[in-house]
């Protein structure tokens, strides 16, 4: 079972018009590189998502900065990482007045049939009815508030469905 993970508005929340709280990791990435909001994701969220047992993917624009930065702070080995196609080269995106989020046929494309969980925050109706039309394997697409990240509820979610899935 795959679980694709996207970062912004996902591990790190932003938006909300209240303070965020300010993690620490056992991770302490040289301050040149580190990304300035990365204290704001709750390291916890690695050992949680580890235990979901899924294989980890990362599903995000940060790239290679997702297994320097994000992966050591909260706890993960390096993963595997889906290489997003240069948009004005390779046509990303759904043609359709982009209701389809543009990473949704690139994932499952990535899934190759095989079961997925996708956790973004920016899914929606159109790449569920897609996902249902286009993809032979089971998959759950967790769209979380961009304003908390994961909550205990969306893991939760995911949990169920994975029990009830694998």
């Amino acid at each position: 079972m795959l679980l694709f993970l996207d970062v912004d508005g996902t591990l790190l929340p932003f938006g909300a018009s209240h303070p965020y709280p300010v993690y620490d990791s056992d991770f302490a990435p040289p301050a040149a590189d580190a990304p300035p909001l990365l204290t704001r994701i709750d390291p916890s969220l690695g050992p949680r998502l580890a235990a979901l047992r899924c294989e980890l993917v990362w599903a995000t624009t940060w790239m290679d900065d997702a297994n320097t930065c994000v992966a050591p702070w909260l706890g993960l080995p390096q993963l595997p990482l889906v290489d997003w196609p240069d948009p004005a080269e390779d046509g990303v995106g759904d043609g359709a007045g982009g209701r389809l989020h543009w990473k949704t046929r690139l994932l499952v494309a990535w899934a190759a049939g095989r079961p997925f969980v996708w956790v973004d925050d920016e899914i929606g109706d159109a790449d569920r009815d897609w996902v249902t039309a286009q993809h032979p394997g089971r998959a759950l697409l967790q769209r979380v508030d961009h304003r908390y990240g994961i909550t205990d509820a969306d893991l939760a979610s995911m949990e169920v469905w994975l029990a009830a899935n694998r």
